[in-house]
């Protein structure tokens, strides 16, 4: 899930990503990899809450798309459930969540 801030004096959107442990069960990590950060497997990891949700937060430009998934304990890929749309990705049957700000 996820929740969008528009700012009024930039054309940016605040996004807070968040993975619910109802979710994931007891994942150690949960990484956001998406256009924004050129699918880069490498990318930081969420942040771990006490209640086993993680969070990440990001400015992204207003007016256009991303593709996303997360990523859990570098195994299993997973899609944002309240995601805008869902896009084919390059691989066979597999869809990418979408954000549209």
């Amino acid at each position: 899930m996820f929740t969008k801030q528009y700012l009024k004096s930039k054309p940016i959107c605040k996004v807070t990503f968040k993975v619910l442990k109802k979710d994931i069960g007891a994942a150690r990590s949960v990484k956001i990899i998406g256009e924004f950060n050129n699918w880069n497997l490498d990318a930081p990891a969420m942040k771990k809450l006490k209640s086993g949700d993680f969070l990440y937060n990001i400015e992204l430009n207003k007016d256009k798309a991303y593709q996303f998934r997360y990523l859990i304990d570098n195994e299993k890929w997973l899609n944002d459930t309240n995601a805008d749309a869902y896009l084919p990705s390059p691989f066979p049957g597999v869809d990418n969540s979408v954000i549209a700000l």
